[in-house]
């Protein structure tokens, strides 16, 4: 039989492990709580510098490929000359059409936005693209008249003759009179250019255009990060036409210029 002065010591022991226990719950559950209070605050604060947009953004419309498969296929019509389409992409690199988007944000999931194509830099991408291939047909040109017997002709040679046929340069001539190698500006401007009103929830980008050739809604799924713009996944939530031509685009912020 046991005695009973072992009863206390039993019961210390017992005090000691229920103090130990509810001193590590304590602790665990301050951890928790710690830890429940930043994630709270990153999720508070991070998401919402996340999702703020504003600021003015600029856009490259890739020309290039359009441009280059539209002039190879013109021409490669040239009687008796040879051409190919890696040629022609070779003579038209880095032809973009800059449109800038800018945000103002009124709300924490939303506010205002402006978007336009730059008619300068249309314009600066359309010269390019047919002095690039003004180039080509120069080069054409001046093969076909070799071929038929009449001698090299350098490139000025053959621009002269263009001038004397055409009564114009070989540029101003293909402009006039040669293959639509790019969208017009009033094309490019029916799709980009409006303003409204935007909302972004779960990496959704909604955009309500109010003014411009379209009116309706487009979403996007988006990613903000440093100082690039990734919108891709282009959806026209209207649908009633102006889905943009590119479904995923890079818009660099402007340094220094903001609403």
């Amino acid at each position: 039989m046991h005695s009973g002065k072992g009863c206390p010591i039993l019961g210390a022991g017992g005090h000691f492990m229920r103090k130990t226990v509810r001193t590590t719950i304590f602790i665990l559950l301050f951890l928790t709580l710690g830890v429940s209070t930043a994630l709270l605050a990153y999720l508070h604060f991070g998401a919402a510098d996340s999702g703020n947009l504003s600021g003015e953004w600029t856009a490259e419309l890739d020309m290039t490929e359009q441009a280059a498969v539209t002039a190879f296929i013109w021409l490669r019509d040239i009687e008796a000359v040879s051409v190919t389409l890696e040629e022609t992409e070779s003579r038209m690199q880095g032809l973009a059409v800059q449109v800038e988007l800018s945000f103002e944000q009124t709300s924490r999931q939303g506010g205002t936005f402006r978007s336009s194509v730059l008619p300068e830099s249309y314009e600066a991408c359309r010269q390019a693209a047919y002095e690039a291939l003004a180039e080509e047909f120069r080069a054409l040109l001046a093969e076909r008249i070799r071929m038929a017997g009449y001698g090299d002709v350098d490139g000025a040679a053959a621009e002269a003759l263009t001038e004397e046929t055409f009564g114009m340069s070989t540029v101003s001539w293909l402009m006039s009179c040669g293959p639509a190698l790019m969208p017009s500006l009033e094309e490019l401007q029916a799709v980009y250019d409006g303003s409204g009103t935007y909302e972004t929830a779960d990496g959704i980008l909604a955009r309500q255009f109010e003014s411009g050739a379209f009116v309706g809604t487009k979403e996007e799924r988006y990613i903000l990060k440093d100082s690039d713009l990734i919108l891709s996944g282009e959806n026209d939530a209207s649908g009633s036409g102006g889905s943009e031509p590119d479904s995923e685009y890079r818009k660099k912020a402007l340094t220094g210029k903001h609403l």
